[in-house]
């Protein structure tokens, strides 16, 4: 098969299933460990800082929303890297980076709350897709 360079930059080229595939695993497994090690390990269990602060946000029963967003940053971060339970993982990821970008970083300037948005957008499409076909979703799916 001959690729022309219009088909690459401007549509009508697909690559191979298998490099999609190693795509969609790459961004899933380094989103998933970045968000379980870079955002949620420190943050189970919560300490009085991280709950004084969801507390100053206005959220009722700080420690618990505490506890959720540590909760859903690591074994959601997991999960996303393993591609178990993607949708819901994404799902939750999405809304807890919503908040740490819209309500913790509310009065922040942006460089503050880039990162959760970029997590939050990155979540987006696993949220629509799911994990892929090289996955524990997929393996469950093709053995159940």
């Amino acid at each position: 098969m001959q690729v022309n360079a219009r088909e690459i930059l401007i549509g009508g080229y697909t690559p191979s299933s298998t490099l999609v595939d190693a795509g969609w695993v790459a961004l899933r497994v380094v989103a998933g460990l970045f968000m379980a090690f870079g955002h949620g390990l420190d943050k189970v269990p919560p300490q009085e800082p991280f709950i004084g602060m969801v507390g100053d946000m206005g959220f009722p029963a700080p420690a618990l929303f505490a506890w959720l967003a540590g909760l859903v940053e690591f074994f959601g971060g997991l999960l996303l890297a393993a591609g178990a339970l993607t949708r819901v993982s994404a799902f939750s990821i999405l809304v807890t980076m919503l908040a740490a970008g819209f309500i913790a970083h509310a009065g922040d300037p942006f460089a503050d709350k880039e990162l959760a948005l970029l997590f939050a957008a990155v979540m987006l499409p696993f949220m629509a897709a799911g994990a892929g076909r090289w996955s524990g979703d997929s393996f469950l799916r093709e053995r159940y």
